[in-house]
């Protein structure tokens, strides 16, 4: 069986969270579909395929629910075709591309037209087909696709139309009949002038018109729904205002049907349902287009074309048609459009967008550079090594949406209750009006209405179906512009019941670069000449030790030797001829193996190693002549960054393959509370699960190869972005800032969501508890309330809006820790890695 494949899709018709249970349940219900997640704050829908094939069904299966996904079409000019059998080989070609639905090639135009479900493909995809196939093709036409946000925006615009159509008509609606008891005298003027008949016919068709008009898909997508046996937020609204209509037709064409006591109109309620239903959602479409505010940023960080040499010409070229191996020239403050290695010209690069820093960069022949970062001075070219999807930010981008569309298990609850919230409120708006009925005051069947339509549109489940997801995606934006990626929506929830926060050593606390730090000489030695015959055996030597000696050597521009003969001794040291030199390099253990006394050095040593240093000895011609300390500098940010989770409640534990004087000495300077040191690489999960006693939840920062097992075993796996790629596939979370302030982040982001999201929720929940009785009319005997169908729509809008605008409030949450936020440069306290 081949392996699952991720399909996203945009879906339309989503108003509510009984949408997302049944869009869920429609699909989970297909063979070969699984992990089925509905946004609809997004209005997607992710899922897991086991076959290119499957993406029909699913769409067969959403368009049968009422869902249709979204599709968009594109027009491309493909070159190289002759003859029918060209048209043949790209409609099979571009027709096989996953969830393209619909294939059209013009011969004689050299085009061809393509249908297919927006999210599920690219252009590039289609682009790519058509180039495997010997068809190149370009888009006809800017045949971008209309991004998220614009596509609200348009829909908001859509929708505001709508409600100032709707409002115009229902003004004088509302002003005949609520002017009537609330105006003193107007009432009688009414009676006096038009007459009180000719008021409801005016009433009659404006309202008519509203509902007809800017209020038709209330009742095309409402009863449809209802019909199916699966009600939604439309179906609440189209039954609730056609009561009232219907009531207020029979009061006004066949009064003697009902009790003279009970022949009043209700087209203000209809209509005014509807205004303020179509502004409720205008503004939930202009709030749901921010939402998604860090993806077109980070959208807006891709260049649409690109400079490449060909045949020694310059040739401007969109992004799309951008190759590996195309050589690029980048000018003075031009966005470099993919990931690629500087060939020649050196540049200042700012790499904000990735790292976090905001110092620009220096890059020379044989640097990195990233896609979507900015050449501030200084022209170069450079290869491109990643393009399309496989770049840097392309995968940031994957990573925010992925994370976006996941499904918290705090939402399992809310999907449960809204699955048969819709039918249920139905059911309550029916009781309602039967104990009215059976035991209501008079005009019993008006007061009857009024409660029964109150309950149907004050219960819509809007604001539930927003709680999570809005601020999941509002949430999750911001953390990728804090350089916190989430590459598991579901590490958003569970960093919340972290207890203990594990750190690997070598290149997380610490920079994962020794330096040398010490040259202690015995007596009868020169420092300049041991360094230089020192780094001179080390040359051969791809340790990292070695390297920090040699370092050292350069920097001091000391002179170079020629090795005559090298050895290196398993477990101890190497042994080598230098300029006519007996040289050994190594462990105490060297020494006394071949017979040297270390003397007073060996108390060097000790007192080195004590401070966290790792200590060789050098011995020339048959005498130690030196002890050599070399140390990994703990990074700038590491003890305020350990300081700060232990304010957030948090123990700090560090995992390490060194031996417990020099974790210890880290530890003592970070603050860190607990230390497991001598680990073998393959020791850290067994780790984990000696700090996971008693129950304690684990999250795990790393960032090196040997790290991946115990990112992916911890509850949360904490990838530092300047890691592995290995590493970063392994984790929960990705930092880009390459230091523990990002841990701080993270956890800063997660808690302030949650709280966001129990906020939504609590406010979601708390208002249709609170607010279905007094709809129903339970004060009214105490009181005599009972609450009118135009408040009730009032409310329900409202709360939606206040449930996006408070999610909304994510956007302004400030880094726990920026990069201003490091303690001084530490002196150098770990040594080489042992991992």
């Amino acid at each position: 069986m081949s392996d699952p494949q991720t399909l996203r899709l945009s879906v339309q018709n989503m108003t509510c969270a009984s949408c997302v249970a049944r869009v869920e349940r429609a699909l989970s219900a297909l063979p070969g579909v699984s992990d089925v997640r509905v946004n609809l704050a997004s209005e997607t829908v992710q899922a897991q395929i086991n076959a290119s094939a499957r993406i029909s069904e699913v769409m067969a299966a959403l368009d049968q629910a009422g869902y249709p996904a979204r599709t968009q079409s594109v027009r491309l000019n493909v070159a190289s075709m002759s003859c029918a059998s060209c048209v043949g080989r790209v409609d099979k070609a571009l027709g096989s591309v996953p969830g393209v639905l619909n294939v059209n090639v013009n011969l004689a135009s050299e085009t061809a037209t393509v249908t297919y479900a927006d999210g599920a493909v690219g252009l590039a995809d289609l682009l790519k087909a058509a180039k495997d196939a010997g068809y190149p093709a370009e888009p006809a036409e800017d045949t971008a696709h209309e991004d998220r946000s614009a596509r609200k925006d348009s829909e908001a615009r859509v929708l505001a139309r709508k409600a100032a159509l709707a409002a115009a008509f229902t003004l004088p609606v509302f002003a005949l009949e609520m002017g009537a008891h609330i105006i003193p005298g107007m009432h009688d003027l009414i009676g006096r002038t038009i007459g009180h008949q000719t008021s409801w016919l005016i009433q009659f068709v404006l309202t008519t018109v509203v509902l007809a008009g800017p209020g038709r898909a209330f009742y095309t997508n409402g009863f449809p729904a209802l019909f199916k046996g699966a009600p939604d937020m439309n179906s609440l609204v189209a039954v609730g205002t056609s009561a009232a209509y219907l009531y207020s037709l029979t009061a006004l064409f066949a009064p003697t049907l009902l009790p003279e006591a009970s022949r009043a109109v209700y087209f203000e309620a209809a209509a005014v349902i509807v205004v303020l239903i179509l502004l409720g959602r205008w503004m939930e479409a202009r709030a749901k287009g921010r939402t998604g505010a860090a993806i077109q940023k980070l959208l807006g960080l891709q260049p649409r074309s690109a400079r490449i040499l060909v045949g020694g010409e310059l040739q401007d070229v969109a992004i799309e048609r951008l190759c590996t191996g195309d050589i690029l020239v980048v000018r003075p403050g031009e966005r470099i459009a993919v990931d690629g290695v500087v060939t020649d010209g050196n540049a200042r690069v700012d790499e904000s967008m990735i790292t976090g820093e905001p110092v620009p960069v220096a890059k020379t022949a044989g640097d990195p550079v990233t896609g979507g970062t900015v050449n501030g001075t200084g022209a170069f070219k450079f290869r491109a090594t990643r393009v399309g999807a496989d770049t840097t930010l392309a995968q940031i981008i994957r990573m925010v949406e992925e994370a976006q569309g996941a499904k918290l298990p705090i939402q399992g609850m809310v999907d449960r209750i809204t699955l048969w919230f819709v039918p249920a409120v139905m059911a309550l708006a029916v009781l309602t009006v039967i104990v009215w009925l059976l035991v209501g005051p008079s005009p019993t069947l008006s007061h009857a209405l009024v409660a029964g339509v109150s309950v149907l549109i004050i219960a819509c489940p809007c604001a539930m179906g927003l709680a999570t997801p809005t601020s999941i995606m509002v949430g999750t934006g911001r953390a990728a512009e804090m350089g916190v990626l989430f590459r598991k929506g579901d590490a958003l929830q569970q960093l919340t019941d972290v207890d203990v926060v594990a750190l690997d050593k070598t290149g997380t606390v610490t920079a994962g670069r020794p330096e040398l730090t010490d040259l202690v000489l015995a007596d009868g030695f020169d420092r300049v000449e041991v360094l230089a015959l020192v780094a001179a055996v080390e040359t051969q030597s791809e340790h990292p030790i070695a390297d920090a000696i040699v370092r050292a050597a350069r920097a001091e521009n000391l002179a170079r030797y020629d090795i005559e003969s090298f050895e290196a001794i398993t477990g101890h040291g190497v042994r080598a001829n230098v300029a006519g030199r007996n040289i050994l390099v190594g462990a105490d253990r060297l020494m006394m193996r071949e017979g040297l006394e270390i003397g007073m050095l060996a108390d060097e040593e000790r007192r080195l190693a004590e401070q966290g240093r790792t200590a060789l000895f050098a011995a020339i011609d048959g005498r130690v002549a030196a002890v050599i300390a070399v140390a990994d500098p703990v990074k700038p940010a590491s003890a305020t960054a350990i300081r700060v989770l232990h304010d957030l409640g948090l123990k700090v534990a560090m995992i390490t393959g060194d031996k417990r004087e020099t974790a210890d000495a880290i530890a003592r300077e970070t603050g860190i509370d607990h230390v497991i040191a001598g680990v073998l690489p393959d020791g850290k999960v067994a780790a984990l699960d000696k700090l996971s006693g008693g129950g304690q939840r684990i999250a795990f920062v790393g960032d090196g190869i040997n790290d991946a097992p115990a990112l992916a075993h911890a509850d949360v796996g904490i990838a530092i972005g300047t890691g592995t790629d290995v590493a970063i596939e392994s984790a929960d979370v990705v930092l880009m800032s390459g230091d523990l302030r990002g841990v701080v982040n993270a956890f800063e982001i997660s808690t302030r969501t949650m709280r966001n999201i129990r906020q939504n929720l609590f406010w979601a929940f708390g208002y249709n508890v609170a607010l279905i009785p007094v709809a129903a009319g339970v004060l009214y005997p105490a009181v005599g309330l009972l609450l009118s169908p135009v408040l009730a729509a009032g409310a329900m809008a409202l709360s939606s809006v206040f449930v996006l605008t408070n999610a909304l409030r994510l956007r302004r949450v400030r880094p726990a820790m920026d990069e201003t936020e490091s303690t001084r440069p530490t002196v150098p306290l770990s040594p080489a890695p042992a991992e």
